[in-house]
């Protein structure tokens, strides 16, 4: 008993002993199981340190201000598209269509990792996000409930959002965490792994029924569609690419602080 004791005892160590910044949630250590698979078997997730909001215009302009070669005009095409920062007024001008408290968009997966880099911080991994991702504001996991994922889709079906809003308004979940439904989108690390490798399935074959329409049927839940259209949106996207809501919030891992 002393021994299972002792293991409980490291095992919730990261959570107890971690510094945690006031801008970052703990998610807890768990498990989920993914949407799409050959079999059941869930994943694990170990616990780690999310931001409560995504990255905002004000933010990512000091980045840009202090790292020249990722400015609108400067960057190069191989790490973003031509439409990165477009809704910009210029270089280092947000204007009035990207308030500096909105959720900065249109920023491709390379820059959204340079600018994590520079603050040391990392883009969260597709399982953690979407771990994280199931908690409403009273429940870790709200992924079974009708309710919850009809009130994504229903922002997943809106065509024109018009200006972004701060995400620091939106409801917090159970973590504490704003905004990682119906805002904007977020880059993950590995963003196109599901559909495009197989990793997350039990084989490395490239299953043809995850890709267009058809994916749906090989969901583990098909009630879950909203999370089907989150993994078919990443399979589409090149780390270079923009996209209008396309935005990003950083991770990090969680390292106990010595006693």
């Amino acid at each position: 008993m002393k021994a299972i004791a002792l293991l409980l005892g490291i095992l919730a160590l990261p959570l107890r002993g971690a510094e945690i910044p006031a801008s970052m949630s703990a998610i807890p250590a768990g498990s989920y199981i993914p949407m799409f698979g050959e079999t059941k078997k869930a994943r694990q997730v170990d616990a780690f340190l999310l931001d409560q909001t995504p990255v905002t215009n004000a933010q990512f302009l000091s980045f840009v201000t202090n790292h020249p070669e990722w400015r609108r005009s400067n960057v190069k095409r191989l790490f973003a598209d031509e439409g990165y920062l477009r809704q910009w007024a210029g270089d280092l001008e947000l204007g009035p269509d990207s308030p500096p408290d909105a959720p900065v968009v249109r920023v491709s997966w390379f820059a959204a990792r340079a600018y994590l880099k520079s603050v040391g911080k990392r883009l969260p991994t597709e399982d953690e996000w979407e771990y994280a991702a199931r908690a409403d504001d009273t429940r870790a996991d709200a992924s079974s409930d009708p309710a919850f994922l009809a009130k994504i889709l229903k922002w997943y079906g809106q065509p024109n959002r018009g200006t972004l809003a701060d995400p620091k308004t939106a409801e917090a979940d159970v973590h504490g965490v704003r905004a990682l439904h119906g805002l904007t989108w977020e880059w993950v690390e590995d963003f196109n792994n599901q559909m495009v490798t197989g990793a997350a399935r039990d084989d490395a074959s490239l299953n043809r029924g995850l890709f267009c329409a058809g994916g749906a049927a090989t969901a583990k839940d098909i009630a879950n569609y909203a999370a089907f259209m989150r993994y078919a949106f990443r399979s589409s996207l090149e780390g270079a690419y923009t996209v209008d809501l396309l935005g990003f919030r950083g991770a990090k891992d969680i390292t106990p602080t010595q006693p």
